[in-house]
């Protein structure tokens, strides 16, 4: 599934549209906007679509792991394995550029989408490594691997964008290769956690240093109308629901921003611990290694899935919601280092899979201890599980603002906003001692190396032909 697909027929059916209809009905300006922006609202329309489907069946993969777990453990050891080992083939032998999580890849393509290395970003975004993505992350799903689907959601949008910036006519007024891959990291997160908001800032803070000025009318479309698909079919929902959040006194407050603190603290250090793993396995270089590697996570995460159960595996959405909802139990104490662990097996096994959801787990999780360890009442630790959550999450990707509006967004607690934009900065310089530099942005330069070493031949591409100069808004 390349992305040098014949594009006669969408190009034939834009430009009927143009003829009889678009010309017809606007004037000149109008419609240089419109035939501008068209293939954008086409893209963002197929992500929202691609998004629901996505999530439904990671839904259905996690169950189903759930299910066979709780029924015969043992089967752990055969299955986790095998899973591990089928993801990482399909990777390895049909699309290098989909393992792990996706942004970036998408980071990647941003920085080669000028003129002369354009056409590298085939290596990272096309639809093969789209459809790969999806296949491989979901096998790896119904293994028992603790993955997230957000991270992978932003990498398939951007091959969605990127694929329709290609076949759009070449005498239409087109926007540039690198405002479509921007957009459409916007619309794959806005589509995964329905949260609009924060896709907007995660581009302006994660993914380009570009002025919003220069895309933000894509951008806002973008996000509009992935998420309003999306919502067609998943309802107006919150990721996380409505959590009741109290702030008891000053006391309190510091207490949170110490969550914050050792949340930031230990995102950094599962961050350094993906890229010290994924150092190491580099001497792996021949096939049997590599295979022996694979199987010896699999081995590994399928123990963890026996002595832990259900909850050491998946996506960690169900624990967040248990912790935020149902939380008179007690969470047992080792729960958050297996899931660390198995967070990085899952990550190292070379097949696709995020760690957004995963991430806010973490944080979760650990929020909770501190509060039990400071002897907070049960009705009073939300406020603290939803900080750590952003403290976690800052501390992997070094987004604080885009951590702290993605929790707001995700339960609605406006109360709390403050206290979480506090302790996302506070997160974020904690998290700097350890390493000036995100996981993302790490991994990025990697597969900007690998896609300049691929050998990509010359391709058909509307920036080739002649036609207006792109329009950037």
């Amino acid at each position: 599934m390349s992305d040098s697909i014949p594009h006669s027929h969408y190009a034939r059916v834009l430009a009927w549209l143009d003829q009889h209809l678009i010309r017809r009905l606007y004037t000149p300006r109008v419609r240089r906007l419109i035939l501008q922006s068209l293939p954008f609202w086409i893209a963002s329309l197929l992500t929202g679509l691609v998004a629901v489907g996505y999530e439904r069946i990671f839904v259905w993969a996690e169950q189903l792991s759930f299910d066979w777990l709780g029924r015969v453990p043992l089967l752990a050891f055969v299955l986790t394995p095998l899973a591990f080992l089928l993801s990482w083939a399909l990777v390895y032998y049909l699309a290098p550029a989909a393992r792990g999580s996706g942004i970036p890849q998408v980071m990647a393509g941003i920085e080669l989408s000028n003129p002369a290395q354009h056409r590298h970003t085939e290596y990272l975004l096309s639809l093969r490594v789209a459809a790969v993505k999806v296949v491989s992350s979901v096998v790896l799903l119904l293994g028992g691997g603790v993955i997230g689907r957000e991270g992978p959601t932003i990498q398939i949008s951007a091959a969605i964008f990127r694929t329709i910036n290609r076949l759009q006519p070449a005498s239409w007024p087109h926007l540039s290769r690198q405002i479509a891959l921007v957009t459409g990291g916007a619309a794959g997160l806005a589509a995964a956690f329905n949260t609009p908001l924060g896709g907007i800032v995660f581009v302006v803070e994660e993914l380009t240093q570009i002025h919003l000025s220069r895309f933000r009318l894509a951008v806002f479309a973008a996000v509009i109308i992935a998420g309003l698909t999306a919502q067609q079919f998943l309802g107006s929902y919150l990721y996380l629901g409505f959590p009741k959040v109290t702030s008891p006194g000053g006391w309190f407050q510091v207490l949170a921003m110490g969550c914050a603190l050792a949340c930031g603290l230990a995102g950094a250090l599962f961050a350094k611990a993906l890229l010290a793993v994924g150092q190491y396995r580099r001497r792996f270089t021949t096939l049997a290694a590599q295979l022996s590697w694979v199987l010896g996570c699999g081995v590994l995460m399928g123990g963890l899935a026996y002595l832990v159960g259900r909850e050491g595996i998946g996506t960690g959405k169900p624990i967040i919601n248990q912790l935020l909802f149902q939380n008179s139990g007690v969470t047992p104490g080792y729960l958050f280092p297996a899931r660390f662990v198995g967070m990085v097996l899952s990550y190292s096994g070379g097949g696709a899979g995020g760690v957004f959801a995963t991430s806010l787990s973490a944080g979760a999780l650990l929020g909770d201890g501190l509060a039990r360890l400071a002897g907070v009442p049960v009705l009073d630790r939300n406020l603290l599980i939803l900080v750590s959550m952003v403290g976690f999450l800052t501390g992997v990707v070094r987004s604080p603002f885009t951590a702290a509006i993605l929790v707001l967004e995700m339960t609605d607690r406006h109360s709390a906003i403050f206290q979480l934009l506090l302790g996302a900065m506070l997160a974020q310089a904690v998290a700097a001692l350890v390493d000036p530099h995100s996981l993302y942005e790490h991994l990025k330069q990697g597969f900007i190396r690998e896609s300049l070493a691929q050998e990509v031949p010359a391709q058909p591409d509307v920036a080739e032909t002649p036609a207006p100069s792109p329009v950037e808004e």
